[in-house]
């Protein structure tokens, strides 16, 4: 199936199929009990989702929406935990799975365990490099969704982000400075 940009996979809270991203990206949106939204997982291809639901069914964490296109494939949760009755191999490659996202995840604790918040930012930014290139953090989440993702508030990251521009430009005039000479 095709999910296009801003379209929901799956709502927090219900119940369904698991799926398998075979492209895009998937940002998990969760829900606080005063409708405040929170980013707490992005989803890349090769993921199969929800990540708790791999052995045995639960709801679902949060809610699965695009933030590109996206080629998704419905694993029917019915057919997905028969095949792990029927064939122990498929536990090891969940595992294996699951070891990835882990190590993802590890480095998304150092992220959040960063004291400067500049610190945190270039973090996210390395490890969105890593695991999401070429698209760039900012093409893809707002500054609101990123202070969320590094425990930041919306305005420092607007600042560092534009740090981070001025930097880039006066690095650009000192080469074309030292290109003239």
């Amino acid at each position: 199936m095709l999910l296009h940009k801003g379209e929901t996979l799956f709502r927090q809270g219900e119940t369904g199929p698991l799926y398998r991203i075979r492209s895009g990206l998937l940002k998990i949106v969760r829900i606080h009990e005063d409708g405040h939204p929170v980013l707490v997982n992005i989803i890349v291809p090769g993921e199969t989702i929800p990540h708790h639901s791999l052995i045995s069914p639960k709801e679902y964490y949060g809610t699965a929406i695009a933030l590109m296109t996206c080629e998704i494939e419905t694993l029917p949760a019915q057919e997905w935990y028969a095949k792990l009755q029927r064939e122990p191999q498929t536990c090891l490659e969940i595992a294996i799975l699951l070891e990835s996202k882990l190590r993802m995840m590890q480095q998304r604790i150092d992220q959040l365990t960063q004291l400067a918040p500049a610190d945190k930012l270039a973090k996210l930014q390395a490890w969105f490099e890593a695991y999401i290139a070429p698209a760039r953090l900012t093409d893809l989440l707002t500054q609101e969704e990123i202070g969320q993702f590094i425990g930041l508030r919306r305005e420092t990251v607007n600042r560092l982000l534009r740090a981070q521009a001025g930097n880039r430009a006066a690095l650009q005039v000192r080469e074309d400075n030292k290109r003239r000479r």
